[in-house]
């Protein structure tokens, strides 16, 4: 029954979506003959000829709703399902072209298997989540045209060209994804498996054309670009997609949909963990959710550095709309955020030391613990830190303006730059301890090694303190270019700290293998909050990124003009993405179980098996 699903239900949701696309979209946006020979475009101040339709006046946007509720909440629900499950398409095919590849590189065959058969079993619910995607992609497009006619006529009338390949890439990755799994087990042969293995990385460069295809029109609509002051199409479709925003938009959905991926397969984990009935299956899934954070994390890592260069793209299209995003109305979402992504790096080094259960020798090393946590809590204060606060106007006066004269420096870009990136370098240090718990390192170079590590952190860790004094003499406008030194040092410390402390660990005396399944219950239970926080954060940003064009379908375009057009405050978006979080939860632990009934219970008995034989004294670093 779930073999006849997966080969036939997403044949049907595919279909819908360019039937709907073709009665909903052709034929709108043609060419008006009355249109200037040339105009010039709005951004790249390139001149151009008319191909596509005007913005909309203001007497076409006012758009009804069903009875008394507001349709725009309804849109907004499903519009954010149906992101979280292309999130989830995404990220899965990556993961299981990744994990196929380490099993054909690694040189332990238990090992190669356990990863071949994760993978496996990730793109079994990757080919389930397609067909949920299609059909709530279906709904939001029947959505859009019914509700907001006016807004979808003008979009497609300005993208269709656009629009066969969008057909082509979609339908490309959906027919890959298929092939992939189902041809699993016939490519089994070493011959063949790096084929297949080629076929998984061909269906991921397929997603990602898919999603940045569907950046373009978010960018767009935030940053318009390759049309003229009225909204028409001027021809150049590279300017069209290549809008200010585009960019950084992509490298940054591309991370938040590695991360929501990651989190979700996180809590499913978590869940087979604590329902385990066997120790083979209770180990198993300790060790899936270990590599999971490790995926998660890496995608984390750099979220913030991504999420400033958004923010200076921003900035530099529109300072009204920056300002409105981080100054003004949505201020304190930001501040939300920031708390939910300190939040993140304290769970991460929180799990870290508590997997130090699982190694014996890992006691050695928990009294540094606290000194990590005490300057992770500092970084943390500063990174949350508001730049003004709520007060009165006695307040206000008495203190001589909006901001604390102390603590108000500290919620600048300046200091909260340097404040996360301190927060990313101790959770690199954190790791670092980990990787050394189980081992005595036995090369001759080791407190030279120690030496140069300390000296890499502490340098690197000065070095970005130090860039955020110097921001504070700097105009604002270069104060913003500052974040980019910052990444590179963060990165370099994190690279160079990595490939030191690996070259160390060579030949390293080990005291005993991981044990995993051996992991304390509430470290299980912090990489459950985790899996939450992560997708609840994605759901928050996609709100402030989407609020930051406030009335405007088009940024100066196109607006709303309904009456009951507005703004959603904190808890009215708090409670939206609670809900869209928790129903996405409930559907993808439905996929879950669903593909769970055919799972192999041998693999789990072979994987205790080889955790038990690791046991065995050994002079070989355990991976």
């Amino acid at each position: 029954m779930i073999k006849r699903f997966s080969r036939l239900k997403w044949w049907g949701p595919c279909l819908v979506v360019l039937v709907l696309a073709a009665a909903g979209l052709s034929g709108a946006g043609l060419p008006d003959p009355s249109f200037a020979d040339e105009a010039t475009d709005l951004y790249f101040k390139t001149p151009g000829t008319p191909q596509g339709p005007a913005a909309p006046s203001p007497t076409e946007t006012v758009y009804s709703r069903v009875g008394s509720f507001d349709s725009r909440l309804l849109v907004w629900f499903v519009t954010q399902q149906h992101t979280y499950f292309g999130g989830f398409v995404l990220a899965l095919p990556l993961f299981c072209a990744l994990l196929e590849f380490l099993g054909l590189v690694t040189k332990k065959p238990g090992l190669s298997l356990r990863y071949d058969g994760l993978a496996r079993d990730l793109a079994k619910v990757a080919l389930l989540a397609l067909s949920v995607t299609a059909v709530v992609g279906s709904v939001m497009l029947s959505m859009f045209i019914y509700f907001y006619p006016s807004f979808m006529k003008y979009m497609g009338g300005t993208f269709k060209s656009f629009m066969p390949a969008y057909a082509v890439v979609f339908f490309g990755e959906a027919l890959l994804l298929v092939i992939y799994y189902y041809s699993w087990n016939r490519m089994a042969e070493p011959g063949l498996k790096w084929i297949h293995a080629a076929l998984g990385i061909l269906t991921n460069i397929f997603g990602t054309a898919l999603l940045l295809l569907a950046n373009a029109w978010a960018a767009f609509m935030m940053s318009p670009a390759g049309v003229d002051e009225q909204g028409r199409f001027l021809g150049n479709g590279w300017h069209l997609l290549h809008s200010a925003l585009w960019n950084p938009l992509n490298v940054h959905r591309f991370l938040a949909d590695i991360m929501s991926g990651g989190a979700v397969v996180l809590a499913y984990a978590c869940y087979r963990f604590f329902t385990s009935k066997t120790d083979g299956e209770r180990a198993y899934f300790d060790w899936v959710g270990y590599v999971f954070l490790f995926v998660t994390v890496c995608a984390l890592l750099p979220m913030p550095i991504a999420g400033y260069w958004l923010m200076r793209s921003v900035y530099a299209f529109s300072q009204n709309m920056g300002v409105t995003m981080m100054g003004g109305l949505l201020t304190w979402l930001f501040v939300v955020q920031a708390l939910l992504i300190g939040a993140l790096l304290l769970g991460v080094n929180y799990y870290i030391w508590q997997s130090m259960a699982r190694v014996k020798g890992g006691e050695r090393y928990q009294p540094y613990y606290q000194f990590v946590l005490g300057a992770l809590t500092l970084a943390l204060f500063i990174w949350l830190t508001p730049h003004t606060v709520m007060m009165s106007a006695g307040e206000v006066k008495a203190m001589g303006g909006a901001q604390h004269p102390v603590v108000g420096n500290y919620g600048v870009m300046s200091s909260k730059n340097g404040a996360i990136n301190v927060m990313i370098l101790l959770t690199a240090l954190s790791f670092l301890y980990y990787r050394r718990a189980n081992r005595t390192m036995t090369v001759s170079w080791v407190k030279t090694g120690n030496i140069v590590i300390g000296a890499l952190f502490a340098v690197g860790i000065l070095h970005v303190i130090w860039l955020s004094v110097y921001g504070f003499y700097l105009p604002a406008k270069i104060r913003v270019a500052l974040s980019g030194p910052q990444a590179v040092t963060t990165f370099t410390v994190i690279v160079v700290g990595l490939l030191i402390n690996r070259a160390m660990l060579k030949g390293a005396i080990v005291h005993g293998p991981i044990q995993w399944g051996k992991m304390p219950v509430r470290g299980m239970v912090g990489l459950f909050g985790l899996a939450a926080a992560f997708t609840w954060v994605m759901g928050l940003m996609g709100y402030i990124r989407s609020s930051g064009r406030l009335s405007w379908h088009v940024s100066e375009l196109m607006a709303d003009v309904s009456p009951w057009a507005f703004t959603p405050d904190l808890a009215f978006a708090a409670k939206m993405v609670t809900l869209n979080m928790v129903v996405f939860w409930g559907s993808v632990l439905v996929l879950f179980w669903m593909c769970q009934r055919g799972q192999q219970p041998e693999m789990m008995d072979e994987f205790v098996e080889d955790n038990a034989r690791a046991l065995a004294p050994s002079h070989e670093a355990h991976t």
